[in-house]
């Protein structure tokens, strides 16, 4: 786009016909404003959760620093709940009105149309070669990477410190000290022994956690789904006889317990252990709730893989800015940004360079377990544009594999099923 504007610079105000040729050029132009400016549209996602840590201010100060030293460019930022983010690109792009760059939870269907630039486009070399390798795969669609890394995070199984001591037990590192474990909460009167949160909300992270610990997964080696494989049967007949048959997960039932409420349950001490992300450090934290944390336990041993969460960055062609956009988003990427957004909000680095820096910071030593756990991690298999349908299914159905009268091996050989169906629709 320099070259653009350069072209522009140089090609009005020679002759009359040139000035109109010129202003004709400015007026069509997408986001252009006072001739040489150029406006970049961010739509972002809030990780704030509240008005005092909003994303909209980490976005102002970015903004400010970079327009400092780029006076040619201006960059509006618009901010939504995670609620409505995703919605809100899709209305933008489907009206004809694509924003620049837009920070949110999938990027495969954009892909697919063919309107995002490549990373490879936009991004320098420095900048895309810091990404971790498991970024850089699950962006890819048809062996090219359109979506790029913006934050990530990791599981592990939190547990509660005091009731473990007054139930006398030690963390679980296979399924059967879990289970072992949950029933001696039991026995001591904790609501949620081990809370299970199979519900609508975020279902298809609790699942691939459990299928990840049993050798399994939602993807065979082909990067086809497999999620009626031999092993993801037999770890949802465990979780059915083990756990939910023996009621070692709580009053509510798993497909009906979300994450949130989960989440909430452990921050009020009711909880024995869960799944959980960093978010859920400082929830506990906050009410006085004293926890360990250790890695998702194995059939036999800690579990080989862990589940990993990534959120995207993508760029589209639209508007045409694609050296602006370029520019702006090595500088989202530098070391100082991308460590102020993670130690803000308690997620993990993307690059390498500042997952080094992290490593090595005692103020970062909260984040060190999950970060330990990153190379470990395997990610959704988000480049699939089938993926959306899946997961959505997903969270429909898999509750029902471990309730009462269900079937493990019935319900995963329907998401099976569908999930062909998608792939093959791609």
């Amino acid at each position: 786009m320099q070259r653009e504007r350069r072209a522009q610079r140089f090609g009005t105000g020679a002759v009359a016909v040139g000035a109109v040729i010129g202003l004709t050029a400015v007026l069509g132009g997408c986001g252009v404003t006072g001739g040489d400016d150029v406006t970049l549209r961010l739509v972002a996602a809030d990780y704030g959760d509240s008005a005092a840590n909003s994303t909209q201010k980490y976005w102002d100060d970015l903004v400010a620093a970079y327009e400092a030293d780029h006076p040619d460019v201006n960059i509006e930022v618009s901010v939504y709940s995670w609620n409505d983010v995703d919605r809100k690109v899709k209305e933008m792009v489907d009206a004809g009105h694509a924003p620049d760059m837009a920070q949110i939870g999938a990027y495969a269907d954009y892909a697919a149309a063919g309107q995002l630039y490549p990373a490879s486009e936009v991004l320098s070399i420095p900048t895309q070669a810091d990404f971790a390798s498991q970024f850089v795969e699950a962006g890819e669609v048809r062996g090219e990477q359109y979506g790029i890394p913006f934050a990530a995070s990791t599981r592990l199984l939190f547990y509660n410190k005091t009731l473990f001591r007054k139930a006398g037990i030690t963390p679980p590192t296979s399924w059967s000290e879990l289970a072992a474990d949950a029933a001696a909460l039991k026995a001591e009167g904790v609501k949620y022994p081990y809370a299970l949160p199979l519900g609508p909300e975020e279902a298809q992270a609790e699942t691939m956690q459990w299928l990840l610990s049993g050798g399994g997964g939602y993807t065979d080696t082909v990067n086809s789904y497999a999620i009626d494989s031999a092993q993801n049967i037999d770890t949802f007949t465990w979780l059915k006889n083990e756990l939910v048959g023996k009621d070692l997960t709580g009053p509510v039932a798993p497909g009906k317990l979300n994450r949130a409420a989960a989440f909430a349950a452990f921050a009020d001490g009711d909880v024995g252990m869960l799944n959980g992300h960093p978010s859920l450090m400082k929830m506990a934290a906050k009410k006085g709730v004293k926890f360990g944390m250790v890695p998702m336990p194995g059939v036999n041993g800690p579990s080989r893989s862990v589940m990993g969460v990534a959120d995207w960055m993508t760029a589209f062609r639209q508007n045409g800015h694609r050296e602006e956009v370029g520019a702006f988003l090595d500088f989202v990427y530098n070391d100082e940004n991308v460590l102020a957004f993670s130690r803000e909000y308690d997620l993990l680095p993307v690059t390498t360079s500042a997952s080094a820096v992290m490593s090595s910071s005692p103020q970062d030593r909260d984040l060190a377990p999950f970060l330990e756990q990153l190379p470990v991690s395997e990610l959704y298999p988000v480049g699939k544009t089938s993926w959306a349908a899946v997961s959505a299914d997903i969270k429909r159905r898999i509750g029902s594999a471990v309730q009462a009268g269900g079937s493990p091996s019935g319900v995963l050989r329907q998401l099976q099923t569908a999930a062909t169906a998608a792939q093959a629709a791609e």
